[in-house]
């Protein structure tokens, strides 16, 4: 039997609780499962777990959903003094968040439009920008169907957010992107390198019981696999979720796709951009080289 689920059997035997029906699911899963064929993404527009990840959207203690603002300050700095040359532009956020970035830019006199998936994130980014009277404009959708708008001088995605989408998905992502843009307009793209997603397909498996946590407002069992396919270079992380009073199983899954820089910079090629340049960070300089994450800008021709 596998060792993980043997530790979830033997949790239960010692609580003396018997939930071997409702590990069925478990039990039988697909291992491995292919990348994408259990979800396309974790459930960013359930409202319940929208809320509780604007609370680590918030967090000042960790930059796993969000950056903390110290590092968000800086990032907008680089970007607006290097990326754009100071120059006042129209902005597009994909995977805006609670709108940090964005409200950040509108302080300093650009135009911003921020789309995310969360509604939770998106109510909030609405709200900071209406009581500081910010030239911002959020839309909760999904950005690989909604119309992005035309005229941006900038086009931001940030934080990794490119990778967890199908390839296809993602190509249509740029060539939307592409057609936003005004000639000369810039994209900004911050990925995962192609290691940093091998290791999360790598991880070993883990589990561990809480009394409430991002996926359940509830006492909760947390199982959480994850796997590398090396053929379609793509990890895919696992998460089952057990009720303790009522030992309902819910199942989400996430999956990442891998690319070289190489492969990168062929895709932006094929997309139509033009001078693409590398950067190690958002900061622009190397003292964040080694990170999981590369940052490429490209134009649209002019």
């Amino acid at each position: 039997m596998h060792t993980l689920v043997a530790e979830y059997l033997w949790w239960f035997t010692k609580a003396g609780l018997t939930l071997i029906v409702e590990l069925d699911d478990i039990l039988s899963r697909e291992t491995p499962p292919r990348p994408w064929s259990e979800g396309e993404k974790i459930p960013w527009n359930e409202p319940g777990f929208s809320r509780r990840m604007l609370k680590e959207h918030l967090s000042q203690d960790h930059d796993a959903a969000s950056r903390r603002f110290e590092l968000i300050d800086r990032h907008v700095h680089w970007i607006h003094q290097h990326v754009l040359a100071g120059k006042v532009t129209k902005i597009l956020d994909l995977g805006c968040g609670p709108g940090f970035y964005t409200q950040r830019f509108a302080r300093l006199g650009h135009e911003c439009v921020g789309i995310d998936f969360s509604p939770a994130s998106i109510a909030y980014a609405k709200k900071q920008a209406a009581q500081q009277g910010l030239s911002c404009r959020y839309d909760q959708a999904d950005f690989r169907v909604v119309d992005y708008g035309l005229d941006y001088g900038l086009v931001m995605l940030i934080f990794g957010e490119y990778n967890v989408f199908k390839p296809q998905d993602a190509r249509t992502i740029l060539a939307k992107v592409f057609r936003a843009l005004r000639p000369g307009g810039i994209l900004l793209l911050e990925t995962h390198t192609f290691t940093s997603v091998q290791e999360i397909g790598s991880y070993a498996p883990t589990w561990y019981s809480s009394p409430s946590g991002l996926f359940s407002d509830h006492p909760h069992l947390y199982l959480q696999e994850n796997f590398w396919d090396r053929e379609l270079n793509a990890a895919t992380t696992r998460y089952y979720i057990i009720d303790v009073e009522t030992g309902a199983v819910s199942r989400h899954a996430a999956s990442m796709q891998a690319y070289t820089g190489d492969d990168y910079r062929s895709i932006l090629t094929g997309c139509g951009f033009k001078d693409i340049e590398f950067y190690p960070s958002l900061l622009g300089d190397g003292s964040r080289t080694g990170s999981e994450f590369l940052v490429f800008t490209s134009r649209k021709d002019s």
